[in-house]
């Protein structure tokens, strides 16, 4: 068998294929790995040393990718970008993370102008103006980049509260060509393994923590990588039944389009064996569908873009419903008070979690990365409640509790009960100034399409809820958009929506 590491299939096994592009084009590990080691050289020519950092503005498909792995074995810590981020969003993460370098591709070309004139190198996958073609970097030399070792994904929070955080963390010395043990215990949750017939589908954007893991490690591991440049339900469903893909990571909101298309339009899915899916809560109902339609294969996993985490296997969650698992083999989590003791199972605290002795700092934010840590633990802020066997399950994010009368609310509990109405596409759930409560409240429903927004929908919603939650946990008021502030892999951002009601007020978020 072919050892593993990208560089080392490369050099074993050159004309396996190891990413097909959106549109069907392949890109070989031969090639793979001279254009990432063009693009080294390049970078080391233009004067970039191991710790610096580069952004990459760049759609899901070849390129990012390979400058991913070409910034990685020269030691840079890589910043993918959102690419639905404003121009002064973008700016403000480069001029955070210090970016030296920045590839931009020509479909951002006006951010990328308006948000990098400050950036010392700026490279584009085709044309923008002030930017050099990454296509001639390095290309007068040949070989291996020099002072290789391995680099780090230094990925931003998402920005759903405040402004976004890069979670930095030490480069540790190591052989780019030397896969990590634990990428090897990390697949081997969800049973995969190296080769073994796998392949990957990439549907969601690969700027996510998560995303590009799971595309880089099989890579690394010899599974090919299909790439979706947006999401879209059945052509998802011919992927998986034209390149009999075997794993894929996906969210909540992909499950409920694939749960759209019509059972005689369902292709055949027999191929799959890990449908993973995290990064934001998933309405029990869909849950429960995607289980009856894909089988034992959903897995589901809690975890943050700053290590550790929790697991659960279908038949677990069958039997515990809604629980996010166990802790991780090697990985702590607890439910702490305000104190830091531990509540008792069953009763909602702050989740803390625990890597080894993985570490993290917030760049250049020293008070959110001490308030994070408690006796080398961290927290993201979420609320859950541990169960008599250590099942953890999730509440809330702690900045999104309503209090309402001082009794607090989990929005979350009223968002999943408002999903299984057959009239609601899309809910979110928050609180809004009150003079006597503090807060009350609000829902916002995006309704499914032929539904009508207004007072009837309004009444029938609150008399569904009515006989699920108690009523101190019903909304006082509903109103309605046509699409929620969501980015493609599913992550609400819900102070789009509330913080209009707070301007001028005080609202700890």
């Amino acid at each position: 068998m072919t050892g593993i590491g990208m560089w080392t299939i490369a050099a074993q096994s050159p004309q396996l294929v190891a990413i097909v592009e959106p549109g069907g084009r392949t890109l070989t590990y031969g090639e793979l790995a001279a254009e990432a080691d063009r693009i080294a050289r390049g970078l080391r020519e233009a004067g970039l040393a191991t710790g610096d950092t580069i952004a990459l503005l760049l759609p899901n498909g070849a390129d990012i990718l390979t400058v991913y792995f070409a910034a990685a074995q020269i030691g840079l810590h890589v910043v993918p970008l959102n690419w639905h981020l404003t121009p002064a969003e973008l700016g403000h993460i480069l001029r955070d993370s210090g970016a030296r370098a920045f590839v931009a591709d020509p479909r951002f070309g006006d951010a990328a102008r308006a948000a990098g004139g400050d950036v010392e190198l700026r490279y584009t996958t085709g044309d923008i103006p002030g930017f050099r073609s990454l296509s001639g970097l390095g290309a007068g030399g040949s070989g291996r980049p020099g002072g290789r070792t391995t680099g780090a994904l230094m990925v931003y929070t998402s920005g759903t509260s405040g402004r976004p955080k890069g979670v930095r963390r030490p480069l540790l010395g190591l052989d780019p060509d030397q896969v990590p043990p634990v990428s090897l215990w990390f697949f081997g949750l969800f049973g995969l393994r190296p080769f073994d017939d796998h392949v990957h589908l990439c549907c969601s954007p690969l700027y996510h923590t998560a995303v590009m893991n799971f595309a880089v490690i099989s890579l690394q591991f010899g599974h090919p990588v299909v790439v979706m440049d947006h999401w879209d339900a059945l052509q998802f469903l011919r992927l998986v039944q034209d390149y009999r893909v075997t794993h894929s990571h996906m969210v909540p909101t992909q499950f409920r389009r694939l749960l759209s298309i019509p059972r005689s339009a369902r292709t055949d899915v027999s191929s799959m064996r890990a449908m993973i899916h995290g990064a934001a809560p998933c309405p029990q109902p869909v849950k429960r569908a995607m289980l009856e339609w894909f089988g034992p294969v959903v897995v589901e996993y809690y975890a943050a873009s700053e290590g550790g985490g929790t697991l659960i296997t279908a038949a677990e969650w069958l039997a515990r419903p809604g629980s996010v698992g166990r802790a991780w083999p090697g990985s702590r989590v607890r439910v702490l008070d305000d104190d830091g003791k531990d509540r008792p199972a069953g009763e909602a605290g702050t989740v803390y979690l625990q890597m080894g002795d993985a570490t993290f700092e917030y760049h250049r934010d020293a008070e959110k990365t001490r308030r994070s840590w408690r006796d080398r633990m961290f927290t993201v802020g979420d609320i859950g409640y541990l169960d008599d066997d250590g099942y953890l399950f999730l509440c809330d994010r702690a900045s999104d509790v309503i209090i309402t009368g001082g009794v607090n609310v989990y929005p979350a509990e009223i968002e999943n009960e408002l999903a299984v109405h057959p009239a609601v596409a899309d809910a979110a759930v928050f609180g809004i100034p009150h003079d006597e409560w503090g807060e009350e409240i609000k829902a916002v429903v995006q309704p499914v399409p032929g539904v009508d927004p207004g007072p009837a929908l309004t009444t029938e919603l609150l008399a569904f809820l009515t006989g699920r939650l108690a009523r101190f946990k019903l909304p006082r008021t509903v109103d309605y958009v046509d699409a929620m502030p969501r980015d493609p892999n599913g992550k609400l951002y819900k102070r789009h929506l509330r913080d209009p009601y707070w301007a001028g007020r005080e609202k700890a978020i």
